[in-house]
């Protein structure tokens, strides 16, 4: 996986993270397990420090994605996109450069990272 969707994957983990944890249900249902959720201030400290090393662009993409699907960046696997479990076009196997877009589903809109 290439640094960049590497680190808008963990981006969109952490978000998950402190999205479950922020449900006052499932906050409530934890803590009368005896798991206690306070380590949210710390989930935002990394997700700042993290957010300091996505180019603008793949942000707003991200972002751009993200308010259609709660999972905005899947896994490739044997070309299916694991979004939408749609086969990929031969083309779409390149993975992620350094410099050029995100490779992205050409049926639902996902960025793709291959592993």
């Amino acid at each position: 996986m290439s640094d960049r969707a590497q680190r808008l994957a963990l981006l969109q983990d952490l978000e998950l993270m402190m999205q479950e944890a922020e449900d006052p249900a499932r906050k409530e249902k934890e803590e009368a397990m005896g798991f206690p959720l306070d380590g949210m201030a710390k989930l935002e400290k990394e997700r700042l420090k993290l957010l300091k090393h996505i180019p603008l662009a793949d942000l707003r993409t991200y972002e751009r994605i993200r308010h259609k699907y709660p999972r905005a960046v899947v896994r490739v696997a044997g070309r299916i996109c694991l979004g939408c479990f749609q086969t990929l076009p031969t083309s779409a196997t390149r993975g992620v450069s350094e410099d050029g877009p995100l490779p992205l589903c050409e049926n639902c809109g996902r960025i793709l990272y291959w592993t």
